[in-house]
């Protein structure tokens, strides 16, 4: 009788190729994080993709295999950093529980905050295109920024009804506390200079978002949330 090794070389084959997938997707996200370190240090004109590639330790080739060009990867590195940013907001909303409109805000902009104090580098990177009029500048409003203002504007729009917020054009409030996410990413060294706080400090992170909460959201009964209904 004729054995069959076919379906079983298949099985082995399998986890290898798995593998081989994990590896690709590790390799991406190390690129898109390098590129967003290089692209904020030096800005579009300034970065190389030969740069990236040195900060990473790998041959030049690998990085243009999976981007062609350095404005692909520009784009690429934009859409990896808000990508992370929207699994944070989608996982930190508890199943069963239904925010309100404030509670949700402060959730989300809380973890802009986080994600950057863990990476600073991401504020300066998009901080470098809005310095011109340019076609990247465009590109990410459109395919990046507008998605995530249709998520909050409409939230601080619900919450001004209530009375909860001041009364000004929701896209003024979104940019505040844009400004306001970014500030110890922006002057943690001068900050460090000055007074000797470290802006990595878990201590001095906590004390100033708790002022941030506390000015702009104050505290709403129950933390805000209501069960939803079933």
């Amino acid at each position: 009788m004729t054995k069959k090794t076919k379906p079983a070389a298949g099985r082995r084959g399998r986890p290898r190729k798995r593998a081989e997938q994990q590896r690709s997707i590790e390799t991406r996200a190390a690129i898109l994080d390098a590129a967003i370190a290089e692209f904020a240090e030096r800005g579009f004109d300034g970065a190389s993709i030969r740069a990236i590639a040195d900060r990473l330790g790998l041959q030049h080739p690998l990085i243009t295999y999976h981007y062609r060009s350095k404005d692909i990867l520009w784009r690429a590195a934009a859409e990896h950093a808000f990508t992370q940013i929207r699994a944070e907001w989608d996982r930190s909303v508890e199943e069963g529980i239904d925010p309100s409109p404030l509670a949700r805000l402060r959730q989300e902009y809380t973890t802009l905050f986080r994600y950057t104090v863990a990476f600073p580098e991401f504020h300066r990177f998009m901080r470098q295109e809005t310095l011109t009029n340019n076609p990247r500048l465009r590109w990410v409003a459109d395919a990046v920024l507008a998605p995530l203002l249709g998520r909050l504007l409409p939230q601080i729009t619900e919450a001004q009804k209530q009375g909860l917020l001041p009364a000004v054009d929701p896209i003024l409030f979104h940019y505040m506390m844009v400004s306001l996410t970014a500030t110890l990413s922006e002057f943690g060294p001068e900050m460090q200079v000055t007074s000797g706080l470290s802006s990595g400090d878990p201590k001095v992170v906590a004390s100033y978002w708790r002022l941030v909460e506390e000015m702009v959201f104050g505290q709403e009964p129950n933390d805000g949330r209501r069960r939803r209904q079933p």
